[in-house]
């Protein structure tokens, strides 16, 4: 099953902006980058630390607490796609930010 969960307006997100969210109990981070929005879940696949205050340089986010670095389009970590973050499918539905969960 599909939900559709609205978590912003679309406008309160601005270029260059990130914002921590939460969906069912997780804790959400929302990068607009060049008008792009991109949701990931808010912890690091290698030891689970946050990432929402992580350096994002371009499409890239890197990790606080180890120094990893994750672009933001793939989701993988640069030079190594063996670990990835998990990311979430963000829409614009009617002024929302709408993210997408499979369950």
């Amino acid at each position: 099953m599909t939900r559709y969960i609205p978590i912003a307006r679309a406008d309160a997100l601005e270029v260059g902006a990130r914002s921590l969210a939460f969906i069912d109990g997780r804790s959400v981070v929302l990068f607009n980058i060049d008008g792009v929005v991109h949701a990931i879940d808010n912890s690091c696949p290698h030891n689970g630390a946050s990432l929402a205050s992580g350096r994002l340089d371009g499409h890239v986010l890197q990790c606080p607490a180890h120094g990893l670095r994750f672009d933001l389009r793939s989701g993988c970590m640069v030079g190594a796609r063996g670990m990835c973050l998990t990311k979430l499918a963000v829409e614009t539905i009617d002024g929302d930010l709408v993210v997408r969960v499979d369950e």
